[in-house]
């Protein structure tokens, strides 16, 4: 991971920002499933609290290449502003940049009463406990190609360490272990 590529959301006094972002990264997501890429990351480098208005995609020359050669942003391309690909500078601290899930979902209650494994007071209690424990990291909406149905893909920022660490990315540009250079 050498190179980046910048995509600065423009804003629009109709369309919020998260929401073009969402679009924006379904389409990325959607190129990378294409490319079959394991090898193009991504990160939010405006991220405090919120995601930012930008995502930077990393990866070697020859990828962010051929991924811009898909003129996957389509339609989306007015809503933003596309730098060109270049080299990651010598100086950065590096970080994982993964999903994170809750393990206490409304489909696995639905699993679990239609296997009748758990009793009325007891759904209660996992509703409870479910929303009591639910996630406050930042969120993508993205919808689904095969259902339309949105759902929401967490984020989760590890600490800067110094150190790159190897591995793959999902069709997301995310990983549980692999970093990106965090500039």
């Amino acid at each position: 991971m050498d190179c980046y590529l910048d995509i600065k959301i423009v804003p629009d006094d109709d369309i919020p920002i998260y929401f073009i972002r969402n679009k924006v990264y379904t389409k990325l997501h959607k190129a990378l499933s294409t490319m079959k890429a394991t090898d193009i990351g991504v990160s939010f480098p405006k991220y405090r609290v919120k995601l930012g208005d930008a995502l930077r995609i990393h990866g070697t020359k020859q990828r962010l290449e051929a991924l811009q050669a898909m003129h996957w942003l389509g339609g989306l391309s007015g809503y933003c502003k596309v730098s060109d690909i270049l080299p990651v500078p010598e100086k950065v601290k590096y970080r994982v940049i993964s999903r994170i899930q809750s393990n206490m979902t409304e489909a696995k209650l639905r699993r679990i009463i239609k296997r009748g494994s758990i009793s009325s007071e007891e759904v209660k209690q996992y509703r409870a406990k479910m929303f009591s424990i639910g996630l406050d990291n930042p969120y993508l909406e993205l919808e689904s190609n095969s259902n339309g149905h949105k759902h929401r893909r967490f984020i989760q920022f590890s600490r800067l360490s110094e150190a790159a660490g190897e591995g793959v990315f999902d069709q997301f540009g995310l990983s549980k272990i692999a970093t990106i250079p965090w500039f």
